[in-house]
């Protein structure tokens, strides 16, 4: 990772997931359904909520913030479902105006829970997380994929 600090490379995915979810619904404007940009997104999505459940929010916790983290983790199991529905509708291929509208309310979704990470969870992250959980961080932003059944602890 080029970017030593955590904060930024969570910063800069939430902005490339952005950009895939919202490649999808450009491409049902010009009246294309292509998929492949949703689930690029989506797996880097899901990815990334593991990466915050599993890595960084044991940090977080164990500075003294509980609060914000449950916050975050039960906004995971919103945005979570919200995402599988889009991906269920977008399977489909049968209504480009509710493959919109899950759309909308996963964005809707991302744009509150995101802006809140980046001010009040992210800030943190680079003085509470050790060196190890660091190294374990940048290796699944670089490398890994989501294991293979897992999903968010609001959903467990």
């Amino acid at each position: 990772m080029t970017d030593p600090r955590i904060a930024d490379a969570l910063e800069r995915e939430h902005r490339e997931i952005d950009a895939g979810l919202a490649e999808f619904t450009a491409a049902l404007d010009g009246g294309e359904w292509r998929t492949q940009p949703l689930l690029d997104a989506a797996a880097a999505l899901r990815r990334h909520i593991y990466i915050e459940e599993e890595m960084l929010f044991p940090a977080l916790r164990a500075a003294g913030l509980w609060g914000p983290v449950a916050v975050m983790l039960r906004e995971h199991g919103e945005i979570w479902s919200a995402l599988d529905e889009l991906e269920e509708v977008a399977g489909e291929q049968v209504s480009d105006d509710n493959a919109r509208q899950v759309y909308r309310r996963l964005a809707a979704l991302l744009e509150i829970h995101n802006d809140k990470e980046e001010a009040i969870l992210y800030p943190q992250s680079d003085t509470v997380v050790d060196e190890a959980t660091r190294s374990r961080i940048e290796h699944y932003l670089e490398h890994s994929t989501l294991p293979p059944g897992w999903t968010c602890q609001a959903l467990a």
